[in-house]
């Protein structure tokens, strides 16, 4: 298929607001996939790389957006393998050959191509394709029951490898997805809950945990050979010797655990997020970081142990079987019950201690691999900041037709401006998304296919859980996961938060970090 085919399928479901309309023209779209097709078309309709990050930057972007056009017609098979040299090019002049490469590959595309192309690397393709919708498309493209597409996903952690299996060889191809020691599956993820009594009335009598804001792990063990996998299925195995070193000496041959990895303060409290991921970014002097910055694991779940598959098995049992193998120095701070003011208490026991907050699991799910479920609760404590809505982009599928994710701004009191700390558009409601659309285009400046571009008048509270350092902002940080709360009509500009307020949250949350401004 040609890259060209693929772009106008995109548009076509971006297009489309219907879940099941959409679906269908996913399906169509996959069954006109060459065999060796089928796993680049299903990352690429989902919006993903099938690489990963690849490390491309806005400097990279801007040249090969302004490379010379010369067109040609981009096969599929072609652009995956530009990517995947993109990704493997490394070393002294790597910047000079990616941006070459990178360059070379969007002269041959057109306007629509490199629009696609620009969006998909930069993680802002949002046609309304998202994963569980492609799910189901791959189902119907290969006329095999959804939940066993689903189960193979769970478990796989790669659509892509089961779509292609699905479509070509059926259903009885997905028998073999199955859960395999040194083979990661996606993590279980949590639905954030709006405060434990909330929690509780869903699930019930509870494990209560420690929310930690360290990176996710999953450790597999089969004798003496321990592999550490990320939330992206990523093998970091050499980034955290200690942890292998410390899950090597458990009293167990084989066994699949999870949990996270945090650096912890001389004082025992946590280090933020971006501290601790500083140990998984580098490749080199890994014994000096160990060092300098050592590593902590708690676990949380079981998903293996000694020979038996426990993923389908209630949580109750995984637990048990996560305290029979580990220390209790390895196990996530946990109590059990149902009464709201003992979690309440829990959690305001965590967040004195510098963790994020509390999850809140059900006793009787099992482990939903790949799945955000509802018998897995996240209470958070959050900061507020009220900020300057700088521009909007067109919604897709339910939010088709309202500007829906907001580019928000901190004033700078020296210069006056508004600098950009990110975007969102979680938290609104319908009413929102209609009063906020007529709103921003009575303010509109400029305009893209995409984007409107507005006077900065508008004053909007958003909530966060913090800032972490980014150079894709113009000042060096960015908000984790931000979303709106209420606007602020009765606040002028001029009221809103400064840079300098999100720069002190950043700074009380990482001392040693460093804001790298550009």
């Amino acid at each position: 298929m040609f890259l060209s085919e693929l772009v106008n399928i995109s548009a076509r479901v971006g297009a489309t607001a219907g879940r099941l309309e959409k679906i269908e023209l996913l399906r169509d779209g996959l069954r006109r996939l060459a065999p060796e097709e089928i796993a680049i078309g299903v990352y690429y309709l989902s919006g993903r790389l099938p690489q990963g990050r690849i490390g491309i930057g806005s400097a990279l972007l801007r040249a090969a957006r302004n490379a010379p056009a010369l067109p040609s017609a981009l096969s599929l098979e072609e652009v995956d393998r530009a990517f995947a040299h993109l990704a493997d090019t490394a070393g002294k002049g790597s910047s000079a050959t990616r941006r070459e490469r990178l360059s070379g590959l969007f002269a041959r595309a057109t306007a629509p191509e490199r629009d696609f192309l620009l969006r998909l690397l930069t993680g802002e393709l949002r046609q309304g394709a998202l994963e569980g919708i492609m799910v189901e498309a791959v189902a119907r493209a290969a006329e095999v029951p959804i939940d066993e597409v689903r189960r193979a996903m769970m478990v796989a952690g790669d659509l892509g490898s089961v779509a292609r299996a699905a479509l070509l060889e059926g259903e009885r191809a997905l028998e073999r997805f199955g859960l395999q020691l040194f083979q990661p599956i996606r993590p279980m993820l949590a639905q954030p809950a709006d405060d434990v009594e909330e929690a509780l009335a869903r699930i019930g009598e509870a494990s209560l945990e420690y929310k930690l804001d360290g990176a996710r792990l999953q450790v597999h063990k089969v004798d003496g050979d321990v592999r550490i996998y990320t939330r992206r299925l990523n093998e970091v195995t050499a980034s955290a010797p200690e942890l292998a070193d410390a899950v090597r000496r458990l009293p167990v041959s084989r066994v699949i655990l999870d949990g996270e990895a945090i650096a912890l303060r001389p004082d025992g409290r946590p280090s933020p997020f971006q501290v601790t991921m500083r140990r998984f970014g580098r490749k080199q002097d890994i014994d000096r970081l160990r060092a300098e910055l050592p590593l902590s694991a708690f676990f949380f779940d079981c998903l293996h142990c000694e020979g038996e598959d426990l993923i389908a098995r209630p949580a109750r049992e995984r637990f048990q079987a996560l305290q029979s193998v580990l220390p209790a120095g390895m196990v996530i701070p946990r109590r059990v019950s149902g009464d709201p003011q003992v979690a309440a208490a829990f959690l305001d026991e965590a967040l004195a201690r510098g963790h994020e907050g509390l999850l809140i699991k059900s006793l009787q799910a099992p482990y939903e691999a790949g799945n955000r479920g509802s018998s897995w609760r996240k209470l958070k404590g959050v900061h507020t900041l009220d900020l300057v809505v700088l521009a909007a982009e067109w919604g897709n599928g339910r939010r088709q037709g309202w500007l829906s994710n907001l580019h928000l701004g901190a004033r700078d009191p020296r210069s006056g401006q508004f600098v950009m700390l990110g975007k969102t558009f979680k938290g609104m409601t319908d009413r929102m998304l209609a009063w906020q659309t007529e709103r921003l285009l009575t303010l509109a400046v400029a305009r893209d296919a995409y984007t409107v571009y507005v006077r900065p008048e508008l004053v909007v509270e958003i909530a966060l859980n913090g800032v972490q350092a980014s150079p894709q902002y113009p000042g060096g940080l960015a908000l984790r996961f931000a979303r709106v709360k209420r606007y602020r009509e009765d606040k002028t500009p001029i009221e809103a938060d400064t840079i300098d307020t999100v720069r002190s949250i950043y700074q009380k949350e990482a001392p040693d970090g460093q804001i790298k401004q550009v």
